[in-house]
């Protein structure tokens, strides 16, 4: 009796926190979570490193905030192209181009010194100045998920892909942290030459991410599009097959005289549907354009806050204010990535009782706040800071699975590709001013200004964002409910 209770119990917390849903789900969704942790891995080792990096290359506060903008900016641009075209070119096509690209940045990392080189690698290949997503990658992901995925257990994937990508960073930065240290203390290699080596190491977890893409199926690819044409073929099939059965001879007055030289009637055919020319270029509805337009404008103020204090600005500002030696600041954003990636399993959960929209505006609301207060303790109470850091990766992360799900659902299937990448391009092009302004005030020794901006703007996103879609009803929702009609209107008809 008592195992049964036990069996019971931990049958209802795999299904609460979706572990069976990712169990089941499809070789190619599983590869695609692994991507991500191989890359977010890649993304924590380098962006623990990279503002050290360029200061001990001689580049000023200013100077750094600039590369991270001008590095956001050049992704802008490349994202939009790849992921509007990624439909059309083929999904896995542009995610092994980005991995290509991913492996040619941390080579040049890892060979130059020269600030503009480094811009350069950075625009045309991928390094993220923030430790979270940047490139074409995640909405291409983020749209083949949906689209592998049934409606019900979509939250639940879409936690465990956050989920990895979290904990890869959190691997990332504590491996990066200790090793460099390790290097510096022990091994006594120059500052330099110990940061290069992640970037080789960034090279080489490129090509991993290369093999992965490889390993893709054809099921990642989007589903074609239902022709209108093929309803209106049948029917004419059905006309022409009548036509047969029941010509003109049939029916033929006895009594009409014959003409002579009278030739006969020719057998018109139905026409041939043409061909449809697949194009590369995606199409979004009126409907789905109006949602776009309302979420581009949320993201874009939520993206600015973020890139007013990215992980790379977080840890250097640990480092200058607290002396954090890079093996604590990689021990401690290791914890605060654990705790952002348990707590994603637990927004699944929670999202299942009080929707999607709930979810993300009640746990993003109190990680604003915990933000703004990060720069208030003084040097001496470090521990404070910490503990305020802490309560915010605890929440930060909460609203990231919910969110993907809920744009996944507000727009058509054939959509969501092109849909999430202008998202995303959005909220990276608002990201990048947030660098530049940071550096500026980090130059002034204003850090404290940055941080109280980032959280009230945040705070100030989630309550619009419950203003302005409280009661949204998705498209995919909308759809299933026409297609239930329509096929209930058929039935009453051939009753009838």
């Amino acid at each position: 009796m008592a195992s049964t209770k036990v069996s019971s119990l931990l049958k209802r917390i795999a299904e609460e926190f979706g572990i069976f849903s990712i169990l089941h789900s499809s070789r190619d969704t599983k590869l695609l979570c692994l991507q991500r942790f191989v890359r977010l891995f890649a993304y924590g080792a380098s962006t623990l490193i990279l503002v050290l990096y360029l200061s001990n290359l001689g580049s000023s506060d200013a100077r750094i905030g600039l590369f991270m903008t001008l590095t956001l900016l050049g992704d802008v641009v490349i994202s939009f192209l790849l992921t509007l075209v990624a439909d059309g070119l083929g999904r896995r096509r542009i995610l092994m181009l980005g991995a290509i690209l991913m492996s040619a940045s941390g080579v040049v990392f890892a060979m130059s010194g020269n600030f503009w080189v480094l811009v350069a690698a950075s625009i045309f290949g991928v390094i993220s100045p923030s430790g979270n997503e940047i490139g074409p990658f995640r909405a291409i992901e983020e749209s083949t998920l949906a689209q592998l995925t049934p409606k019900e257990i979509r939250s639940d994937i879409f936690a465990w892909y956050t989920l990895l990508g979290t904990a890869g960073t959190a691997l990332g930065t504590i491996m990066c942290g200790w090793l460099v240290q390790a290097l510096l203390s022990h091994a006594h290699w120059a500052e330099i030459k110990a940061y290069r080596l992640i970037f080789c190491i960034y090279a080489v977890l490129g090509i991993m991410k290369l093999l992965l893409s490889l390993m893709l199926s054809e099921a990642c690819e989007p589903e074609a599009p239902k022709r209108e044409y093929e309803e209106v073929v049948q029917m004419e099939e059905v006309e022409v097959e009548a036509e047969g059965l029941l010509s003109d001879s049939d029916f033929e007055d006895p009594r009409r005289p014959t003409r002579v030289n009278e030739a006969p009637k020719p057998h018109l055919a139905a026409p041939l549907p043409k061909k449809i020319r697949k194009s590369i270029w995606p199409s979004i509805s009126p409907q789905s354009r109006t949602t776009l337009l309302k979420l581009s404008l949320l993201f874009s103020i939520d993206s600015f806050a973020s890139g007013l204090v990215p992980l790379s600005w977080l840890t250097y500002f640990f480092h200058l204010k607290f002396a954090l030696p890079s093996g604590a600041l990689g021990t401690l954003f290791f914890v605060t990535n654990i705790l952002a990636s348990l707590s994603g399993l637990l927004a699944s959960s929670l999202a299942k009782r009080i929707g999607l929209l709930k979810t993300m505006v009640y746990t993003h609301l109190p990680s604003a706040l915990f933000l703004a207060l990060i720069p208030l303790p003084p040097p001496r109470h470090a521990a404070l800071a910490i503990l305020f850091l802490l309560l915010r990766s605890s929440l930060q992360s909460m609203d990231q699975a919910p969110r993907q799900a809920f744009i996944a659902a507000a727009v058509l299937p054939g959509e969501r590709t092109a849909v999430m990448g202008l998202v995303n391009v959005v909220k990276t092009l608002s990201q990048s001013g947030g660098p530049v302004a940071t550096g500026a005030m980090a130059g002034r020794g204003k850090w404290g200004v940055a941080f109280l901006v980032a959280g009230g703007l945040k705070a100030g996103y989630d309550l619009a964002m419950l203003g302005m879609f409280l009661g949204f009803r998705g498209r995919e929702e909308e759809e299933e409910e026409k297609g239930k009609q329509r096929v209930v209107g058929r039935g009453e008809s051939v009753h009838a």
